[in-house]
């Protein structure tokens, strides 16, 4: 088992041909090879002073040459603010400004709380379809400097994306926060989750385990080093935990897919991470190990090595997460690192 704070990655092994061709005559496999890094933040701007100080934290990571991409895991505005089409040009214009790609998930406080009176009252899927027109434009690419990436745009949801780097698979789902966005929209009046609102979350839920199996299927096919899942939710919110514990349908949007990660964490049986944000915290634990709540509130068994990092969010998002993964001949607990970078202001 791997259970070290210091690995994940996912990696790409080319099938013998029985010869080895000289370094030379293949230089861009000899820099696959090697080591790199890239960065992740989330839950920012939030609030006024957050937004204007948003273009200098945007420069401060395009300082950081070392990055070979960046993600940011959803919740573009807090939870009390309007979602309107101009916030959201707005901050496209502004990831448009990052010097490496940049890959996106929604977060729920961009669409699924749009409902609320002071977000402006929304229908909550008619948001996610603006988010998809704003920031989706083109299906298969990146924002900021292009990178192309495999997306679900046949199934509607071209913010799925995964792709490959140096022996290490990536998978960027999106999973919502509010129970996978189960919570009836109470701004609109409801006291249940409409039709509607139950099919967007079994669709995006099945598009969503179709590419977290394709992810591992891809990896243990290719050998690789590791796999890394990127959601916005915290599945595993410490804060939920008395409640969830109480009552587990508090997580029950989750469930499928938790089941899911572990049946693939445990038949791939190498490093697994899982880097979301949405609580707000920065942790660095394994929610899946053998003893945990978490396992019985999901009703499922352990996924030892599976290994969570949660990043800084709100107020405490005064840094970025800077992940390095280790060359080509690192594997086990030696493939990935991590270290918070702080902002300059």
């Amino acid at each position: 088992m791997f259970l070290k704070t210091a690995v994940t990655a996912l990696v790409a092994i080319t099938p013998l041909t029985g010869f080895a061709a000289p370094p030379a005559a293949n230089p861009s496999a000899a820099a696959d090879s090697k080591a790199f890094t890239f960065g992740v933040i989330g839950d920012i701007p939030y609030g006024d002073a957050e937004i204007a100080k948003f273009p200098s934290r945007i420069q401060d990571i395009n300082a950081d040459g070392t990055l070979k991409f960046v993600t940011h895991v959803g919740d573009i505005k807090n939870g009390s603010s309007v979602c309107s089409d101009e916030y959201f040009a707005r901050i496209r214009s502004q990831f448009d400004t990052f010097a490496h790609p940049l890959v996106f998930t929604p977060g729920d406080n961009e669409w699924v709380d749009c409902h609320r009176t002071n977000n402006g009252a929304y229908n909550p899927l008619e948001r996610l379809d603006k988010l998809r027109e704003v920031f989706f434009d083109e299906p298969g690419k990146t924002l900021g400097e292009t990178m192309p990436v495999k997306t679900q745009e046949n199934l509607g949801l071209p913010e799925n994306v995964r792709f490959t780097q140096n022996r290490v698979a990536f998978s960027v789902v999106n999973i919502q926060g509010s129970n996978n966005s189960l919570l009836p929209w109470g701004g609109l009046g409801e006291t249940a989750p409409t039709p509607e609102q139950q099919a967007e979350v079994e669709h995006r839920t099945d598009a969503v385990l179709d590419q977290i199996r394709a992810t591992f299927a891809d990896a243990e096919r290719r050998n690789d080093r590791a796999v890394v899942l990127m959601t916005q939710a915290d599945m595993f919110d410490p804060s939920l935990l008395d409640a969830a514990t109480a009552n587990p349908e508090m997580v029950s949007g989750f469930r499928e897919i938790v089941a899911a990660i572990i049946e693939e964490t445990n038949s791939f049986d190498r490093p697994v991470y899982l880097i979301n944000g949405d609580s707000h915290v920065f942790a660095e634990n394994q929610p899946l190990a053998e003893g945990s709540p978490w396992v019985d509130i999901y009703g499922q068994p352990a996924a030892d090595d599976l290994q969570r990092i949660t990043v800084d969010g709100s107020a405490n998002a005064t840094n970025y997460v800077r992940f390095t993964v280790a060359g080509n001949s690192s594997d086990g607990a030696g493939v990935l690192s991590w270290e918070k970078v702080p902002f300059s202001q």
